[in-house]
């Protein structure tokens, strides 16, 4: 049996296990078994010890610790090096995990596959500076977005990622309330685990138009309250971390099954009602 886990705090309510057991199902792998596995902030060395110990080959990264687990790897990615996080462990043959990253991919296949979205030029806000805020902010550059604002309950931690990014005619940060003096976005996605609307007491300092898009990474009801805000602001494209979800689960099931790429439209499909 190939063991598997998604780790975080909370996890009780992932989708991955069900997400992962259906892409086995498309490959005949019944015997594969994926648990979520509750581990707090600090806690992920003690957690991998124990679960390679139990025959865990390899386990996605969930907030918030995908920074830490950048900090354990063994190899990483191109991608996870220049994130600075990781998303997805592979245990390795003579012991250690390899690092990846598949967040930022599959957001953007998400966006402009799965919904059809060109993200080429837009005027763009990632509100937080956390681990998906590194994984996803580097692909919405090479994706083709125009002018990318930071904006982060901690300033530093928003100046500390433009920093690390790299690109200061592209890539800058302001605080909440300068939001206003920008004008309005083309592309606002919420990186937190927290609804901006609760976080940073959103309200009108952010300009928004029918044509912008709005992405809640997170799904169910932890995004009820930015899809509540867009729709006030007459936003007619809301989406949630749902198809970013599956696609980036997708491509972790690829490395772990020697690019076995599952198809993700039916996955998405049984829980686009639910979700």
């Amino acid at each position: 049996m190939s063991i598997y886990a998604v780790m975080g705090s909370p996890v009780s309510h992932s989708l991955s296990p069900a997400i992962h057991r259906a892409f086995a199902a498309q490959f005949g792998q019944p015997q594969l078994h994926y648990e979520a596995i509750d581990v707090p902030a600090g806690g992920l060395a003690a957690a991998l010890e124990s679960f390679c110990a139990r025959g865990g080959v390899g386990a996605n990264i969930t907030a918030p610790l995908k920074r830490e687990a950048f900090g354990l790897c063994t190899l990483l990615s191109p991608t996870a090096e220049r994130a600075g996080a990781v998303n997805t462990l592979s245990a390795m043959p003579d012991g250690g995990w390899q690092g990846d990253l598949t967040d930022g991919e599959g957001l953007i296949r998400a966006l402009t596959g799965t919904l059809g979205q060109d993200l080429r030029d837009r005027r763009t806000l990632v509100l937080g500076a956390g681990g998906a805020a590194h994984a996803v902010v580097p692909a919405l550059l090479e994706a083709g977005v125009g002018s990318l604002y930071l904006v982060n309950r901690s300033q530093a931690n928003a100046d500390a990622l433009a920093d690390r990014i790299g690109e200061p005619a592209r890539v800058h940060t302001r605080r909440i309330e300068q939001l206003g003096e920008v004008g309005a976005f083309d592309l606002i996605i919420n990186t937190a685990t927290e609804s901006p609307v609760t976080a940073f007491g959103l309200k009108g300092e952010l300009i928004a138009s029918p044509r912008t898009l709005v992405v809640d990474l997170n799904y169910g009801e932890r995004a009820s309250a930015l899809r509540a805000w867009a729709a006030v602001h007459d936003v007619q494209v809301f989406v949630n971390g749902l198809p970013m979800l599956i696609e980036q689960a997708a491509l972790s099931y690829a490395l772990w099954n020697d690019g076995a790429m599952p198809d993700t439209a039916p996955v998405y499909a049984s829980f686009a009602d639910k979700y």
